[in-house]
């Protein structure tokens, strides 16, 4: 199951409260004050981990509570400071408090990390309120309530390149195509319904993440659907490759449908609208497309491909966009060795 969204509850530990002790020894009156501190309570830290690929982990379980301080013993025992808690979630995950609607953190690589509830701090024993005006105290203090908070956890995926369009446009279909990653394929629409990441292995050294976003419908931007489940996923990705099928099986019109999608994009975040944008007719097999790209290219006054992820047809002219594209945006693909 993916989860890319999800309200938690954490709690850092409590500290553990001091002590109050005296020496009683046999050849020792008047022994002292011996009562040792508690220890630091744990912190709740929120971790991005390679690996993890989804929320659904966090949400069958909405409470984290870290280990509490321990309690200071006699004869100066310090309480046992408590491990944190780590919560695992995937890079790209931006943590936020639901309360107050603030930013904490964002989490773009594995190893980041945030304190999302900071542990209590540790009582006093009554050997350290020791003085020379005050030898026998016995004052201590309780260890410290850990810090709670509500926070949301919202997973936006990291791509180089993000692949939109109308639904059973052929994005899949592409993605499987170009990478190892193998999504779910039908000849229907919304076959898709979560996004699905792929590595696109350039050569030897170089490559870089491509995303298939799943089909965006009029209305999106506005929460029609999973409008907005979705659109947010597209934030970060560098390049779009806009997919236009040119015999849509719904019988609309390809040029209405790729004018659609890109009001949807423009409406839910107007940077969007200037992202690059190579433009892309799939299924060139098919009898119209000459005269679809004719269409989209007298549209965008720009270059359109054809291609089709079936035959491969064009395949390596649109890889060659997007590397020329990646290279002139300074957008460093993510480099992987064998």
């Amino acid at each position: 199951m993916f989860v890319d969204r999800v309200k938690i509850y954490v709690e850092g530990g409590s500290g553990g409260d001091g002590c109050v002790s005296f020496r009683r020894e046999k050849y020792i009156p008047r022994g002292g004050p011996d009562g040792g501190d508690g220890g630091d309570g744990g912190h709740v830290i929120i971790r991005a981990e390679a690996g993890v690929d989804s929320l659904a982990g966090l949400s069958h379980k909405r409470h984290w509570t870290a280990p509490a301080g321990g309690n200071g013993g006699s004869s100066n025992c310090t309480g046992r400071n408590a491990e944190d808690l780590v919560i695992k979630v995937p890079p790209g995950t931006i943590v936020m408090d639901a309360e107050q609607g603030f930013l904490l953190t964002n989490l773009p690589a594995p190893g980041d990390q945030v304190i999302a509830g900071r542990g209590g701090k540790h009582g006093r024993g009554n050997l350290s309120f020791k003085s020379n005006v005050n030898r026998a105290p016995r004052d201590s203090t309780p260890g410290g309530a850990g810090e709670k908070r509500h926070v949301l956890l919202e997973l936006k995926v990291i791509a180089d390149v993000g692949l939109v369009g109308k639904p059973n446009a052929g994005k899949s279909t592409l993605l499987s195509r170009l990478s190892r990653a193998r999504p779910e394929i039908a000849d229907y629409p919304f076959t898709t319904k979560f996004p699905n990441l792929g590595i696109v292995q350039i050569n030897f050294d170089r490559s870089f993440v491509m995303a298939d976003i799943p089909g965006l419908i009029e209305g999106a931007h506005a929460g029609v659907g999973l409008g907005h489940e979705f659109l947010r996923h597209i934030e970060r990705a560098g390049i779009l490759i806009h997919l236009v099928e040119p015999e849509p099986t719904d019988g609309t019109d390809p040029l209405t449908n790729y004018r659609a999608v890109r009001a949807e994009l423009e409406q839910y975040d107007v940077q969007l609208a200037t992202r690059p944008e190579i433009l892309v007719v799939t299924k060139s097999e098919l009898p119209e497309t000459e005269t679809v790209r004719d269409q989209l290219a007298a549209e965008t006054n720009g270059p359109v491909l054809c291609i089709s992820a079936v035959t491969g047809q064009g395949l390596d002219r649109l890889l060659a966009a997007i590397i020329q594209e990646l290279d002139r945006r300074n957008l460093a693909p993510a480099v992987t060795r064998a």
